[in-house]
């Protein structure tokens, strides 16, 4: 351990009462990323909601002024006026919602099953599922609208939802999760008598919450901000998403800069609210998952 240490900190890092210095060059080289990498994200953000506060015939002016003649709220009120934001919202909230519960739940029951159950045609079964990573989505929009319309379920909450439910991405993520659970766990709990059912809710899924949580954070937000799927699916304006009532609210008053970040600004902002709240569980799963490279 005493080696193993000295090589991730020499000496040099330490001060003369031979305890650790508390910045070091590869911490503050961390640091220094991290801060370019921040700049770089805050930057358009920061842009977009500067350009948003102003006038609209200042939008377009040629020079990097980021603050106008005064600030100003009226494309926030002028988006919010010319659509049913609030029914937008609802809309986009529900059904992300539902989504991130149905795919949690049926994802999470689809890979225990491949993980801890012999059948035969598992694996032929597990790689039709691994082949639907490698199929874009946008292959799928024709036959899926065309199911859509048969089962009468455009212009409805079911026909966005139902769709997004399946990911094959995350059966595979929690499949090499499972994998790495201590089947012993769920042996002794056979043992005592408890069925597969019972094992699943109560031992497999309490041991699963970080995975679980990061599966369905990512899972809302990539619903929240899926614009191309419900934009076909929904043509009643009672039924549409956040992202579309924006697209259509703009294509019909025409390209006005202001109140194009105004409308990212309102759909971003409760995104940017989750990930504020749910940071923690964000990176402890991508870190149980191995999303980052496993």
């Amino acid at each position: 351990m005493t080696v193993v240490r000295n090589v991730i900190r020499p000496g040099g890092d330490e001060d003369d009462g031979g305890r650790r210095a508390r910045w070091t060059r590869g911490r503050v080289a961390l640091l220094i990323c991290s801060l370019v990498l921040a700049v770089l994200w805050v930057l358009p953000l920061a842009w977009a909601l500067a350009t948003s506060l102003k006038p609209e015939d200042e939008t377009t002016d040629t020079g990097l002024n980021w603050i106008g003649s005064r600030i100003t709220f009226d494309a926030y009120r002028q988006v919010w006026e010319s659509g049913d934001l609030t029914r937008w919202m609802f809309n986009t909230a529900y059904i992300a919602s539902m989504t991130t519960l149905l795919t949690v739940v049926l994802t999470a029951m689809a890979a225990y099953g491949f993980s801890r159950t012999e059948f035969r045609g598992r694996k032929v079964l597990y790689g039709l599922v691994l082949a639907g990573i490698m199929v874009p989505p946008q292959v799928l929009i024709a036959p899926l609208f065309a199911e859509m319309v048969a089962l009468n379920l455009v212009d409805t909450y079911w026909g966005v939802i139902l769709p997004q439910v399946a990911v094959p991405a995350m059966v595979f993520i929690l499949v090499k999760f499972f994998e790495g659970l201590p089947r012993e766990l769920e042996e002794a709990a056979y043992v005592d008598g408890a069925g597969r059912w019972r094992v699943f809710w109560q031992i497999v899924v309490p041991l699963s919450r970080p995975v679980l949580a990061a599966v369905a954070i990512f899972t809302f937000i990539q619903t929240w901000n899926n614009f191309l799927w419900p934009f076909l699916v929904t043509t009643d304006p009672n039924a549409m998403t956040l992202p579309v009532g924006l697209v259509n609210v703009q294509s019909t008053y025409g390209v006005r800069y202001a109140q194009v970040m105004a409308s990212v600004i309102i759909g971003g902002l409760p995104l940017l609210i989750v990930f504020v709240f749910f940071q923690r569980q964000i990176v402890r799963g991508v870190a149980h998952t191995g999303i980052a490279g496993q």
